[in-house]
């Protein structure tokens, strides 16, 4: 076999170098100490049990773990085209990398993409552009009953606790929001005093955890929240009901890594697992979700209240719409995240396959808003893989009014997009804990990153508004963004989907919202609607009756095969006949025939 093979060989070269050594020179013996070291793994790696690889081929198994250990980096690195990486392409990387820099980020020689592709999306300049406004545009926050609304930005920091980020990274980017003026969302981890460092407009993230507004037994502690939620620089709260890289699913952080000033920020115990439930123990139903804005919104102070989700059943949305009519409680602001959205790590089945996308997320919620004429009380945030200019107006037209960046504030802070946040080993120190990593990651220098990748970014954005004719972003419309759906066909977003007209769910649901509609329920979240396409007709009924008789006749008088034996490992399948003649004289309406497929079968007792 080949694994005695090679053991025989490295034994065989291990004794002549032994030899070699005994009678040469002094030098022999490092070689034949080398030799017989890779023989000593040999016979380890054949007597080993977990690794089939390494048994049968020991000590060149070996390299099988190494090339698949600097796979992301040859993959990353050397085979991946501009275009095509994932979760970001290498030209968006390296244009987040350049705006960060202040440097060039244009571009030669025309797009690399195929613009005949399927899905492949594009804007609708004007023939007369328009100059860009001279100071950036502001978004108003705060509905009728905020008294103290907050004027975000076009792009803002998106949701990232401390403890999934490295003090440094946190202490960055907020100097980074401080010197653009624009929001830096805290993460579910809690408001920390590296939040505070350098003075961004901040909105503190409230997750089920409650972490730093929570009582000795995990509930939410309303004294608590209102002293922080007082700071000045808290400028609005968000509810988080799930997000976009894992919804629907909680989390633990494992007692190791609940170090004294991460149990000092969250007000849980050190060296104890900190546990973020799947979901609210402050509420249960869409009803309760509304006063529960409204007690934040209370003891804030009147600061605007909003949440955040990744949309699951539109029946839930809806259920949501119901209760903010029913309450007459509205919250400021939602952020929609979408499903491929996720700055940390999460469970595979869950990044690839749960949740809805943003483009649907955001449209639907959208609808929603203005099917119920709820939505000039409430702003919409999008969040989820916007890193350019495009990025921010495509979402726009799609229905938001200002978006939020978590992955691309990262990459403008050093991230390599190493995909090793969960690993603690960021190998630029920017999702990590560990303090000889993250010491490479300067604050001064990287916060000036942060500042200018935004201010490029937005500044790009509102030249795209300019060149498609706006200078105000309320002007965009569905008409301004294109997909290709076919190799001859491309139709703009206003075609694509049906825009629902202020109040109409409220007069006459459209089809396709109806059972949703009627369904959806201010005192439930779930869908719970019957399915009547799934019910049997009449006639399907009727043979289902016929085959329940069928069997109720074989369990009462049994089944045997002609010769009485019996086989084994097939199973009987029952095909009911259409009824015919049994007996000379029997019309058509005679009972139906039963019969077993393969086998011929009389009923016991029958001739």
């Amino acid at each position: 076999m080949v694994r005695f093979l090679i053991l025989a060989l490295l034994a065989s070269l291990g004794f002549a170098t032994v030899v070699a050594a005994a009678f040469g020179s002094a030098g022999w013996w490092v070689l034949a100490a080398a030799v017989l070291l890779v023989l000593g793994l040999g016979v380890h790696d054949v007597l080993q049990t977990r690794h089939a690889i390494l048994r049968n081929f020991p000590v060149l198994g070996h390299l099988r773990y190494l090339l698949e250990s600097i796979r992301p980096e040859i993959q990353q690195y050397f085979i991946e085209r501009n275009y095509d990486g994932r979760p970001f392409d290498r030209d968006t990387r390296s244009l987040v990398y350049a705006r960060a820099k202040g440097a060039d980020s244009h571009k030669a020689f025309g797009t690399e993409r195929d613009v005949n592709e399927l899905g492949y999306e594009y804007l609708l300049h004007s023939t007369v552009p328009v100059a860009p406004p001279s100071s950036p545009h502001r978004v108003r926050i705060g509905g009728p009953d905020c008294a103290r609304p907050y004027d975000a930005s076009l792009l803002n920091i998106s949701s990232m606790s401390f403890g999934s980020l490295s003090k440094n990274a946190v202490l960055a980017m907020n100097k980074g929001a401080a010197l653009g003026g624009f929001l830096q969302e805290t993460g579910e981890g809690g408001l920390t005093r590296h939040h505070l460092e350098h003075g961004a407009d901040l909105f503190w993230e409230i997750g089920s955890g409650y972490f730093g507004c929570r009582d000795d037994a995990g509930r939410f502690d309303p004294e608590s929240f209102a002293a922080k939620a007082a700071h000045p620089n808290v400028k609005g709260i968000t509810i988080k009901l799930s997000q976009g890289a894992k919804p629907g699913l909680g989390g633990v952080l494992p007692a190791a890594k609940v170090t004294e000033e991460i149990a000092e920020a969250r007000g849980v115990p050190q060296g104890v697992d900190c546990v973020s439930p799947a979901s609210h123990s402050a509420f249960r139903t869409p009803r309760e979700l509304m006063v529960f804005v409204r007690t934040l919104r209370e003891l804030s102070g009147g600061k605007p209240i909003g949440y955040k989700f990744c949309v699951g059943s539109r029946t839930d949305v809806l259920a949501m719409c119901k209760a903010m009519m029913e309450t007459g409680v509205t919250p400021d602001y939602i952020i929609v995240d979408g499903s491929e959205g996720g700055t940390g790590a999460a469970p595979l089945e869950y990044e690839d396959h749960v949740g809805t996308p943003l483009t649907e997320g955001l449209m639907l919620v959208h609808n929603a808003l203005v099917g119920c004429g709820l939505r000039e009380r409430i702003k919409l945030g999008a969040a989820g893989k916007v890193a350019t200019g495009s990025d921010i107006v495509k979402r726009l037209i799609q229905g938001a009014d200002f978006t939020m960046s978590a992955r691309a504030m990262m990459m403008a802070t050093g991230c390599i997009q190493a995909q090793k946040c969960h690993t603690n080993e960021c190998p630029v120190g920017v999702a990590t804990q560990d303090a000889r990593l993250m010491r490479a990651l300067d604050v001064e220098d990287k916060g000036n990153r942060v500042h200018n990748y935004h201010k490029l970014t937005v500044r790009e954005a509102e030249q795209i508004m300019a060149s498609l004719g706006v200078a105000d972003p309320g002007r965009l419309n569905q008409r301004m963004l294109r997909r290709r759906v076919d190799h001859l066909t491309t139709r703009s977003y206003a075609s694509l989907y049906h825009w629902l007209r202020p109040g109409e769910l409220l007069m006459d649901p459209p089809r396709g919202w109806r059972l949703d509609w009627e369904e959806s329920d201010a005192d439930h979240f779930g869908e719970h609607a019957d399915t009547p396409w799934l019910e049997p007709t009449a006639s399907e009924a009727a043979a289902l009756e016929r085959q329940r008789s069928v069997f109720a006749e074989a369990s009462g008088k049994g089944w045997r095969r002609p010769d009485g034996a019996r086989r084994r490992g097939r199973s009987v399948v029952v095909i009911l006949a259409e009824p015919r003649r049994t007996e000379p004289g029997a019309g058509p309406g005679g009972p139906a025939t039963p019969r077993i497929a393969g086998d011929a079968v009389r009923p016991e007792g029958r001739p």
